[in-house]
């Protein structure tokens, strides 16, 4: 006599243990509620799509630091004069005859070209040889063959270029005015760093591109249509994250970066979860058990792992939420978001449509889907038999890695390095600036901001000019420079002599960019940034302890992570800092690091890939607690997870490349940390530095001390028992003479 599926059901130890924990209970509500939990995400997506577009106007491009000496200097400086401050200058460098400033008609030119400027630029604060007779020699080359012209046009804060408008209006007042035959070329920052340029793909551009990837890379793990259903679930977890964004801009600035991670991350996250319960709804089905069952055991399983991967990427972008910087705040605090609504559609919404339609959705699958990688399982065998190499191979290769971040420079992209793909016109007077001896540092001049009677002594090998012009409501700016770029280490250096300089000048403010970078890195990462990592870093590993039985395989997993984000900073040191290999994105080596970006790369990285430690380590801890031995755990748990993790990576790597094609320099440095590190955790870390340690330490893996074990309230795995699984039978003997 057959037995019914509830039946069946109580009696299968799996499914009659899925009734328990949260987890399975909220899809069990999911299942029994299937229409409200419907109604309910597709309301809610579609809310998140009109939130998406009118957020749009409401997001900033500002790059604020409250509180900080330089950051108020500069909105001072701003509020006064209209110009500067957090805006460099552009720059108009002109070459003059034989005879220099004194050459026939060359002054005259010069102050035409200048009252043309001020006229073309209404509120533009401008300064020159001829305008500032008494520092005349500040603005012109040793040799008397080169000039430039300073002008500080008033900025636009609605567009990310701030001479979106003033530079057009700029070349256009200039076209045609030469000195000595030669014509005015306009250079600055803001010039080189658009690359002569403001192309790039828009988020819309950059998530279909990413989308349509994902769809190809889930078309080959599932063959069927199947491969639709991770991209459902990202489709409705987007959208109704920016339904957050939007509220979250009535409360705080959000940065308009926030559109492009949101995007992106959340495709990859919310693929990543509903690919392992998805997967693990497939294995179930393939074991034997109904729809229904499948729906529950992966609840209980995959979702389970689901929810505390969830909580640890949302734990890890506290430390972005907690900076005292607005614009990494609001990148924190959206980011926070996007795990937490994948989880919930994960676990609710996937389960109803998996239970209503998941085996329809094989076709046009013929036979029934392998659960176990073949690949994966020969890469976990071959990976635990050789072990030891396996770890000194891995670490070897991520030593390497690893030994360029010793080298890494944080600050803006040197001019230098900008120059290789601006405009002609540009790159031309950056030449003219350092082959004269001029130098680089005229582009970023620091500004000092003093007393109506106030003076500035400038410091041996720094310009200072004070024009009389440059005067209002009783302060006046003073500009300094040297020919170093503000970013080398010769050009901290003026910087630091500057700060010094003004120290001694009652009521003296320093201000301008390069100051404002060094307020930047002190808010940034100094002050209580290593409390909040640490305490990152503790509450990671109490949910790990909790949620693998152990303790050494949380400590494991938070070293492996150490060594994951050591990896990518160095191949952003590699690529970005020393320019192997920044031609593939269409840019120029930077020389330096965009100074908020390492912070970003750990907050993200750092839940992302620990996702795949939960996800693999989870399934090694069930095979363990189903009687196989520890060597035998690695390999079948790799084998079960190694497609879903290197299929998920692949996923997410796509989606940063995808990232990288915005036209900011800055977040094409950040799509490299995460792409390249996504990778690098999945193949090098997951996939073969992580098996082998556990199976290096075996049975020590899940050994909790006492005093430990109920501290933590770590219930601990009992050992393996190979009568369990006929197949295991002999395994444990072994297990030592393999190295277990």
């Amino acid at each position: 006599m057959s037995l019914s599926e509830t039946e069946r059901s109580a009696a299968d130890p799996l499914v009659a243990g899925a009734g328990g924990g949260p987890v399975p209970a909220i899809t069990r509500w999911s299942l029994a509620h299937r229409w409200t939990v419907i109604v309910a995400w597709v309301v809610l997506a579609l809310a998140g799509a009109v939130s998406a577009a009118e957020s749009g106007g409401r997001l900033s491009f500002a790059f604020d630091l409250p509180g900080q000496p330089a950051y108020e200097t500069n909105e001072t400086i701003m509020r006064t004069f209209g110009s500067g401050g957090a805006a460099d200058p552009l720059i108009v460098v002109a070459r003059l005859p034989e005879g220099g400033l004194a050459s026939p008609g060359a002054r005259d030119t010069l102050r035409s070209a200048e009252g043309t400027v001020r006229g073309a630029l209404p509120g533009a604060r401008t300064a020159s040889a001829v305008s500032d007779p008494g520092r005349a020699a500040a603005y012109v080359s040793k040799d008397g063959r080169t000039t430039f012209l300073v002008v500080y046009p008033v900025p636009d804060h609605t567009s990310s270029d701030p001479y979106a408008k003033a530079l057009p209006a700029l070349e256009k007042s200039l076209a045609g005015t030469r000195v000595g035959g030669e014509p005015l070329r306009v250079t600055g920052a803001s010039v080189l760093a658009s690359g002569g340029s403001n192309s790039g793909n828009s988020v819309l551009v950059e998530t279909i591109l990413a989308g349509v990837a994902a769809l190809v890379v889930l078309a080959i793990v599932f063959g069927s249509l199947l491969a639709l259903l991770p991209l459902l679930i990202a489709a409705v977890a987007i959208p109704t994250t920016f339904v957050g964004i939007y509220s979250l801009t009535y409360a705080t600035t959000m940065s308009n970066l926030v559109q492009n991670i949101v995007a992106l991350v959340g495709l990859g996250v919310a693929i990543d979860y509903a690919l392992l319960v998805v997967t693990r709804w497939r294995e179930e089905r393939a074991a034997g058990r109904s729809d229904r069952e499948a729906v529950l055991v992966s609840a209980a399983t995959a979702g389970s792992s689901v929810v505390f991967s969830g909580i640890t990427v949302t734990v890890s972008l506290a430390a972005l939420a907690l900076t005292s910087v607005p614009f990494l705040r609001s990148i924190g605090l959206a980011g926070m978001l996007i795990p937490l609504i994948s989880v919930a559609v994960s676990i609710t919404l996937l389960p109803v449509i998996l239970d209503a339609a998941g085996s329809r959705l094989e076709w046009p699958r013929k036979r029934p889907p392998g659960t176990v990688s073949r690949m994966w399982t020969a890469i976990a065998a071959a990976v635990v038999r050789h072990r030891v190499a396996a770890t000194c191979g891995a670490l070897a290769l991520l030593a390497a890695l690893i030994a360029p971040v010793f080298s890494l420079r944080l600050g803006h992209p040197l001019a230098a390095a900008q120059a290789t793909t601006a405009s002609a016109e540009a790159r031309a007077g950056l030449k003219a600036l350092t082959d004269s001896g001029i130098g680089a540092g005229v582009l970023r001049p620091t500004e000092i901001l003093l007393p109506a009677d106030g003076s500035i002594t400038a410091p041996g090998g720094v310009t200072v000019v004070e024009p009389a012009a440059w005067s209002r409501d009783g302060v006046h700016v003073a500009a300094a420079w040297s020919p170093a770029d503000a970013t080398t280490d010769a050009g901290k250096h003026a910087l630091a002599q500057l700060r010094d300089a003004a120290a001694a000048v009652p009521g003296a403010r320093v201000g301008g960019t390069p100051a404002q970078d060094g307020d930047f890195l002190h808010a940034l990462y100094g002050g209580n940034l290593w409390i909040i990592v640490t305490v990152i870093v503790v509450v990671t590993f109490l949910l790990l302890s909790r949620a693998l039985h152990s303790v050494w395989l949380p400590v494991k997993a938070l070293l492996l992570n150490a060594l994951s984000l050591a990896a990518a900073f160095g191949v952003l040191t590699l690529v970005w800092q020393h320019g192997h290999g920044a031609s593939l994105f269409s840019s120029p080596a930077t020389g330096a690091i965009t100074l908020w970006v390492p912070l970003a790369v750990f907050a993200l990285l750092f839940g992302l890939s620990m996702d795949y430690e939960v996800f693999i380590l989870t399934r090694i801890n069930e095979e363990y607690a189903a009687g196989y031995s520890t060597d035998e755990a690695v390999v079948r748990g790799i084998g079960h997870t190694g497609r879903l993790v290197s299929s998920g990576a692949l996923i997410l790597f796509l989606a940063f490349v995808a990232l990288g094609g915005v036209p900011q320099t800055d977040v094409k440095i950040l799509s490299t940390g995460l792409a390249a590190g996504i990778i690098l955790d999945a193949t090098v870390i997951r996939g073969v530095l992580a098996p082998a340690l556990v199976a290096l330490f075996g049975r020590l893996n899940w050994w909790v001390p006492g005093p430990l074990r109920r501290l933590l309230r770590i219930t601990p795995l009992r050992p393996p028992t190979p009568a369990a699984h006929p197949q295991a039978a002999g395994e444990a003997a072994c297990e030592g003479a393999a190295g277990g």
